[in-house]
C-alpha cells in the first residue's frame, strides 16, 4: 500500500493552493488584466507557481501510489494537470494568460471538488 498520511498532506496542500489561486484571482475579470500592470503580471507569476506546485503534487501522488490511485477519479484530466506543470516550469515562454485565466475560471472549481472528494475517501484505502 502507500503512505496515506503523505497523500493526505499533499491533498490538503493542493486544496490550499487552489483556494489561494481562487482568492487572489477574484480581481481578474479577463485575461488581459494580467498584463495591464506589474501587479497583474506578478499575480500571473504567483498563480503559475501555485499551478506548478499542484502539478508536482499530483505527480508525487501518482508515483507514490504506483499509478493506481488517480485512476479512481477518471473524470479529472490528471495528465493535463501534470503536463501544465511541465509547460510552466520548462517552457515558461509559452505561458498564455488566456489559458491560465480559463484554467482558473473553468477547471479549478472541478479540481477542487475532486480533491475534496479524494480527501474524504482516502481513509477507505487503508
Amino acid at each position: 500500500m502507500f503512505d496515506i498520511i503523505r497523500i493526505q498532506t499533499l491533498l490538503e496542500r493542493i486544496e490550499s493552493a487552489i483556494l489561494l489561486i481562487q482568492n487572489k484571482a477574484q480581481q481578474i475579470s479577463n485575461p488581459t488584466d494580467f498584463l495591464l500592470d506589474q501587479e497583474g503580471t506578478f499575480l500571473l507569476s504567483g498563480i503559475c507557481m501555485q499551478l506548478i506546485f499542484i502539478g508536482e503534487s499530483i505527480k508525487t501522488i501518482d508515483n507514490k501510489t504506483s499509478h493506481c490511485y488517480l485512476t479512481n477519479y477518471p473524470d479529472t484530466p490528471w495528465n493535463h494537470i501534470m503536463g501544465l506543470r511541465d509547460i510552466i516550469a520548462h517552457e515558461y515562454h509559452k505561458i498564455d494568460e488566456e489559458e491560465i485565466f480559463n484554467i482558473i475560471k473553468s477547471d479549478l472549481p472541478s479540481l477542487l471538488s475532486t480533491i475534496r472528494q479524494m480527501k474524504k475517501e482516502l481513509p477507505n484505502y487503508l
